[in-house]
């Protein structure tokens, strides 16, 4: 069969790889024509968009692009006509995937769509336009399938696929030597894999480095952005870059500071305490205040509906308050075992490994 893929950033590259390889053992035949990146690419997908070149994020800066992102959209239409696929696959990316939805089923096209918006966050009656457009969705958090029923909509959940990522990660003995890293903790610092959004949380993170000269910060650079694009940063002397590397450096990090997103769940299935920091452009801020109205904004607090790991958005992200964070996770022990409980509760809730097997068993299923 023929497969179409769209992920629009780099967890959807990773998620929608996995997919690959687990659809391909079953469908050895397959032709994989997709949106994504190097590791779909690697996992035998004719990349023909890469999603380095799709990463606006915020309201504002997607208003700015909005010519490009039209553009984008109208290519997108007229190469899935021309590879004229058995199904299209969207991968979470909600802005783009649901106007691919709208035109996939009035194609006649078969849709799906694995990793589900967070329309339970914010504007819920996108589920009227999914029910029309989709014809199955498959949802990786354990609350959205309850969700999703409240709407009269039947979801598939399949567990994490995070899961299976984590999982088939072995840490290099190694690691510290091959990247010249001293013999000390070692702090995490994952800035985001969009070089708008590492502008803004890397500078504040990099300037708590100098009160903790017992401990080496070591940012984690994301895959999709060039290794001279963190020259511009001042590093202290106690802060090193390890590019493309980020599961072995959660395999050797003692604590992590994370910028909001799939990371931070990523974060705890590596069973690294973290703290949870965002910060946008104002406007976007402003305008996503309005919209949004979850509790917290890390997966890991979502999931498991209280707070587990400490969030600094906005305002509250600033150098104090990292301080006194990075503190807590480095060296208060009962504030620690709390973090790993919660963290074995949250890998149980979230359905077990095989989730990219079982996502590629009932697609063939629905498609047969």
């Amino acid at each position: 069969m023929k497969y179409y893929l769209i992920a629009g950033e780099a967890s959807g590259d990773l998620h929608g790889a996995n997919l690959i390889k687990a659809l391909k053992e079953k469908d050895p035949a397959a032709q994989f024509r997709c949106w994504g990146g190097d590791l779909m690419s690697a996992a035998g997908a004719e990349v023909v968009k890469h999603y380095r070149d799709l990463a606006f994020m915020g309201f504002w800066e997607v208003a700015k692009n909005l010519g490009t992102i039209l553009k984008n959209l109208s290519w997108c239409k007229k190469d899935i006509d021309a590879f004229h696929p058995d199904v299209i696959i969207l991968i979470d990316y909600p802005g783009f995937n649901l106007r691919l939805a709208k035109f996939g089923h009035r194609a006649g096209y078969k849709v799906f769509y694995y990793i589900s918006p967070q329309v339970w966050a914010w504007k819920s009656s996108r589920v009227k336009l999914i029910k029309q457009v989709v014809d199955r969705m498959f949802v990786i958090l354990p609350f959205e399938k309850d969700f999703y029923q409240k709407w009269q909509y039947e979801v598939d959940f399949v567990g994490h696929p995070l899961l299976d990522a984590v999982s088939q990660s072995n840490p290099d003995p190694d690691f510290k030597r091959l990247h010249h890293l001293p013999d000390k903790p070692l702090v995490a610092l994952l800035a985001g894999s969009r070089q708008q959004e590492i502008k803004k949380m890397l500078p504040v993170m990099l300037a708590i480095a100098p009160d903790f000269d017992d401990v080496h910060f070591v940012i984690g650079g994301a895959a999709a952005v060039p290794q001279a694009f963190y020259r511009q940063f001042d590093l202290p002397a106690n802060v090193s870059l390890v590019h493309n590397q980020t599961h072995q450096l959660m395999q050797h990090a003692s604590a992590a500071l994370v910028t909001s997103g799939t990371a931070t769940l990523e974060t705890a299935l590596f069973k690294v305490p973290q703290a949870v920091c965002y910060k946008g452009g104002k406007v976007s801020f402003f305008i996503g205040k309005l919209l949004v109205h979850v509790k917290y904004i890390s997966l890991v607090n979502l999931i498991m509906d209280k707070k587990v790991v400490q969030e600094f958005i906005q305002k509250d992200f600033h150098v104090d308050n990292l301080k006194e964070a990075l503190n807590e996770l480095l060296y208060n022990k009962k504030y620690l075992q709390a973090i790993f409980e919660d963290y074995e509760t949250l890998r149980l809730r979230l359905g077990g490994a095989g989730a990219s097997e079982k996502t590629a068993r009932l697609m063939l299923s629905y498609l047969k």
